[in-house]
């Protein structure tokens, strides 16, 4: 039996104990400094109370003060904090991990340094890891179309793993795949966990798709905005692309789980979505957020990191202003609160090509 301590007590780092302890695994808990109430409350019932469901039998929970009791003996980890909690977990992770150990990141997003050079947040993660210690853990991710909630209850999800050592990832494929957790691994892990950051952002701009339509009030329910979103979705997928010319992944990743796929279900709904609707609507993006109180919008966080990258790579002449124009919109619109001004005339080339 393997045991796998997670620091972060989200709906994904939990839900994804599920497949983990169905394979007869032991997981261990520790909730953030936010997280007080969720622990408590699977301590008292085993109930997650933003998941909604009883944990696994195999799962204890420990709050923060508890964690070098959970870290004890363990040699994987995750490390289950989301994109905003990056920097506060890798320095709980310096004083927390050993030589030997393997880690798992799950947040999704990336940072990026005052000459605009963006960094996928795994890395992010590990680099407050004193560097003796770093040389002698792995770090691996996990990425693809993952609803939290379906994890947990074990409706069919396929997913990727995704780091640079081959055999690490083939172990945490076989401590986690089940009949209905399907796990494929890839080493581009620069490509792929920017395909993981980027499909939020895009998702951001699908909800453009439904707050247009709404904005219309007299439509007739026959006729949607599948037109509008189709060619959204598109352009998201040339600049996907093109993100793997960028930051050296490979293009070929886009086109799978990690890219058009997790673009398409988070496309589909959840906060990235509801937020990108209100401003279709007509809302600034100011607006929006405050009507989602508490919601963390990873999507919107992303668009500001990479759209204020985009601008000093521009400056430094590394991107032209014609590039990532969907991408460079869902900037003004975060950053500067535009109104939305869909460009589609620099889509696809702007030659019709359907090429980048």
């Amino acid at each position: 039996m393997a045991t796998l301590v997670v620091l972060g007590t989200g709906i994904m780092a939990t839900a994804l104990a599920t497949p983990f302890t169905d394979n007869g695994n032991e997981v261990r808990l520790v909730g953030t400094h936010l997280d007080r109430e969720i622990i408590d409350s699977i301590k008292a019932s085993g109930i997650h109370p933003n998941l909604k469901l009883k944990v696994p039998d195999n799962v204890t929970a420990y709050q923060l003060e508890e964690a070098a009791e959970a870290f004890d003996g363990v040699e994987l980890v995750m490390s289950g904090v989301n994109s905003f909690g990056v920097d506060w977990a890798g320095e709980q992770l310096a004083g927390l991990l050993r030589p030997g150990m393997h880690v798992l990141a799950l947040a999704k997003g990336m940072q990026a340094d005052d000459d605009g050079n963006l960094t996928i947040l795994p890395r992010a993660l590990m680099a407050h890891v004193p560097e003796d210690v770093r040389s002698q853990v792995s770090i691996s991710a996990i990425a693809g179309p993952s609803i939290a909630g379906e994890v947990a209850i074990r409706r069919h999800t396929s997913v990727v793993f995704t780091g640079e050592d081959a055999g690490v990832l083939q172990m945490w494929k076989g401590l986690y795949e089940t009949d209905f957790y399907h796990v494929w691994t890839s080493t581009d892990f620069v490509g792929v966990e920017v395909c993981a950051a980027t499909k939020n952002c895009y998702a951001f701009g699908a909800g453009f798709m439904h707050g247009q339509l709404n904005a219309l009030k007299e439509v007739d329910p026959l006729y949607v905005n599948f037109n509008y979103g189709a060619a959204l979705f598109g352009q998201a997928s040339v600049e996907m692309t093109q993100f793997m010319d960028l930051l050296g992944g490979e293009r070929t990743t886009v086109l799978g789980l990690p890219g058009i796929g997790d673009c398409f279900v988070t496309s589909m709904g959840g906060r990235n979505v509801k937020v990108g609707t209100l401003v279709g609507e007509g809302l600034t993006f100011t607006e929006a957020r405050d009507r989602m109180p508490g919601v963390t919008l990873e999507g919107a966080a992303a668009i500001k990191v990479i759209g204020d990258a985009f601008e000093r790579l521009t400056e430094r002449g590394v991107l032209q202003p014609e590039q990532f124009p969907l991408l460079r919109h869902l900037h003004q619109v975060v950053a500067k609160d535009a109104a939305v001004d869909v460009p589609w005339k620099t889509f696809f080339g702007a030659n019709g090509s359907g090429q980048g």
